[in-house]
């Protein structure tokens, strides 16, 4: 049997990227700018992360228009469900352990 810590998904590791798949579990769909609130990055850093989700196929990028303006919204997928839901799993047995 893996032991906790070694069940934890490095690709959760950066404190950016554990702010977005929370914010995504718990909501329907986020903003870019929603999220650049919430991580407090600039627009490249937090870009960059969201790009790493993606390409683990853990976010969906959804890009559309209102009125005139570009608005991106992001969106978690069963996937990037599963494997945080799996990873915050691991973090709990871990600080069980640790008492």
């Amino acid at each position: 049997m893996k032991s906790p810590i070694q069940s934890l998904n490095r690709v959760f590791d950066s404190r950016v990227r554990l702010g977005i798949m929370s914010s995504l579990l718990v909501n329907e769909n986020v903003s870019f700018n929603q999220l650049k609130e919430l991580t407090q990055v600039t627009d490249g850093n937090l870009a960059s992360h969201l790009k790493t989700l993606e390409e683990n196929n853990y976010i969906k990028v959804r890009k559309g228009f209102i009125g005139r303006k570009t608005n991106t919204t992001y969106e978690i997928t069963p996937l990037g469900n599963k494997s945080f839901k799996l990873h915050l799993s691991a973090l709990e047995l871990l600080i069980k352990q640790s008492k």
